[in-house]
């Protein structure tokens, strides 16, 4: 039986990522996963303080290349409904950012991660899948697929929505499921984008075009289920201009490429994100609609949380890890999970009082910029206000003194 101080059980994006920062701890990493995995045509759009924690990695160079600046998020009414909102732009230099953050394809981000791992001597490739997590004082005993037994005195369960390690440890889950399925694209455009992201607005949920290198976009296109299958399966030239007519051409022409997906939209989350020696990260913990591009930067959350817990301990002071996770990263969770059902709900809602309530919330968002100026820095990083205000703060009080 191989012992690792840590397992790291998934090899996605969060799995990879947490993986080579807890190994940056100088712990032995076990990255436990079957060796295939599905080509991903997706991106991530990661906020600054995600940039920034790639940085700490020395990560963000390699990354970088692959990636689009978004230096204006706008949100259009597309709707044909009575109570309509006005056009709200946010943009990073009123936070004194050169950007929000930055959009990257999936593909090149794991390629880049891939190397990586090969490249730490801290990490062991385990290409297996697990069966069961058995937890004992000492640790926890982790069963593969090939028959195979690791033990290891951590294990971050980063398996997805289906987590066996969740499963393992009698952790509850609460799901749910919505009435949309998301059509997942990426074009050319003939106009330039600018670094502009651009949120329509509709009633069947958020039409969202994000800024890709050169004249190329990615899109989230919330849709009935069954509209999405059927333009899902249309010819590509068919999409185009089905996607430019959305945009009311904005980018001018269009130019759908391959490998259009389509995914029912469901959300998830753990009773609890900890137990004992074992910790749960990214859509094994939490999972929610790719709206206000808040997925993988709660992941990396998960996983600063997590790196900051085990750095000054030994291994056999990782007994209460899970309860120490769970406690550091309830509220922000929950509250992610919490308002980001709620924008979308707030869409679908054919209750004026609901549509009343969404145009005021923009029409303030549109006419104060310290309102503004809050959300913005609050969709980057939790209490991100709050920190702006105190930095500000110091930063008069040692101008008086000096």
């Amino acid at each position: 039986m191989r012992q690792f101080d840590i397992a790291v059980v998934g090899a996605g994006l969060a799995g990879n990522l947490a993986a080579l920062a807890l190994a940056d701890s100088g712990r032995s990493v076990a990255l436990i996963a079957p060796p295939a995995r599905a080509a991903d045509g997706r991106t991530t759009a990661l906020m600054d303080q995600s940039i920034a924690f790639l940085g700490t990695l020395g990560l963000w160079g390699e990354i970088a290349r692959h990636a689009a600046a978004l230096e204006t998020m706008q949100i259009l009414d597309g709707t044909a409904r009575l109570l309509r909102a006005p056009p709200v732009a946010f943009r990073s230099s009123e936070v004194g950012l050169a950007a929000f953050g930055y959009n990257i394809p999936n593909a090149p981000f794991l390629d880049v991660l891939d190397a990586r791992i090969a490249a730490t001597g801290a990490i062991i490739r385990v290409e297996s899948g697990v069966t069961t997590a058995n937890a004992f004082e000492t640790g926890v005993e982790l069963v593969l697929d090939n028959g195979e037994r690791v033990m290891a005195s951590l294990v971050i369960g980063a398996d997805g929505r289906k987590s066996k390690i969740r499963e393992s440890a009698a952790i509850g889950i609460k799901a749910w499921s919505y009435p949309q399925a998301a059509l997942v694209l990426n074009f050319s455009h003939e106009r330039p984008h600018g670094n502009v992201s651009t949120e329509f607005h509709t009633e069947s949920g958020p039409f969202t075009q994000v800024p890709l290198p050169g004249r190329r976009s990615s899109l989230v296109w919330v849709l009935p289920p069954q509209e999405a299958a059927r333009l899902r399966m249309l010819p590509l030239a068919e999409i185009s201009r089905a996607v430019e007519e959305r945009m009311q051409s904005m980018l001018g022409s269009v130019s759908v490429e391959g490998g259009v997906q389509s995914f029912p939209l469901s959300g998830m989350t753990a009773e609890r994100f900890g137990k004992g020696r074992i910790a749960l990260v990214g859509e094994a913990a939490h999972a929610f609609p790719p709206i206000g591009a808040q997925g993988l930067n709660l992941s990396l959350r998960d996983i600063m949380a997590l790196r900051e817990l085990v750095a000054d301990r030994a291994p056999a002071d990782f007994a209460d890890i899970g309860e120490r996770f769970d406690r550091k990263r309830q509220a922000d969770i929950r509250s992610r999970t919490l308002s980001v059902d709620l924008l979308n709900r707030s869409l679908l809602s054919d209750f004026l009082p609901v549509q009343f309530l969404r145009s005021a919330g923009l029409h303030l968002l549109s006419a104060l910029g310290p309102l503004r100026s809050i959300v913005m820095r609050e969709g980057i990083e939790p209490l991100g206000s709050l920190k702006a205000f105190r930095n500000g703060l110091r930063e008069r009080i040692a101008r008086k003194q000096a």
